[in-house]
């Protein structure tokens, strides 16, 4: 398995790249968003590891010209901020998770491993469709009149919706099953992604919805 780590301080890039070669993973090191830019463009990787905060260009840009380009690599952001905005902003960009600095050494490989696990085990990716509505899971798409591309915790989260239409499922049952109960993964993540998916629901124009509140069950149904 290939990781881009995108990391600027040169101590912690050489700690994280030595922990994670000594793990068996085959990593390459960028020390600014250009360079990572670059080294995504012309190489492929089973995940990316990247600092948003990094010289020339900065990490959500980065995210964000990835899946413009249609570049779904799963990615995990690195972040010495802890305010919601800068979480909501990578989420929006397309991050699959986030890590906020200081972290400790094990639970960011752990967070690596699941990863790497999600990027590889649903390949090749189901389609899916429930009252017109089509999920494509090669392009991580979200279809009806219109398409929007989904991040990949959003596709594992409307799939499951997909695969399950008209059963009430409680949050704790979605954290456990697409978060695997993460660390910084809780109701308050579980609804977060929930409003992701309503608003592109919208956006599609679909009659198709997802009823439920915060700390609520959510339900999809085309009424």
């Amino acid at each position: 398995m290939k990781i881009l780590l995108a990391e600027d301080t040169k101590d912690l890039n050489h700690a994280v790249t030595v922990l994670l070669k000594h793990e068996g993973f085959e990593v390459d090191s960028a020390y600014d968003g250009q360079q990572a830019m670059d080294m995504i463009t012309n190489n492929g990787y089973d995940a990316v590891i990247m600092d948003i905060m990094m010289p020339k260009v900065d990490g959500i840009t980065v995210l964000s010209n990835m899946r413009q380009r249609h570049n779904m690599t799963p990615v995990m952001l690195l972040t010495a901020k802890s305010d919601i905005d800068d979480r909501v902003a990578g989420l929006d960009a397309g991050a699959d998770d986030y890590l906020t600095k200081p972290f400790a050494m094990k639970e960011l490989l752990a967070r690596t491993r699941a990863l790497v696990r999600r990027g590889s085990s649903d390949a090749p990716r189901d389609k899916i469709t429930y009252a017109g509505l089509v999920l494509n899971g090669e392009d991580l798409s979200l279809s009806a009149e219109n398409t929007v591309r989904l991040s990949l915790k959003e596709y594992e989260l409307m799939r499951e919706f997909m695969r399950n239409p008209g059963r009430q499922l409680a949050s704790d049952y979605l954290l456990w099953k697409i978060w695997n109960n993460e660390q910084d993964a809780d109701e308050d993540t579980v609804w977060l992604y929930v409003s992701y998916l309503k608003n592109k629901l919208r956006a599609v124009v679909t009659a198709v919805n997802i009823k439920g509140g915060k700390g609520d069950s959510f339900t999809l149904s085309d009424e």
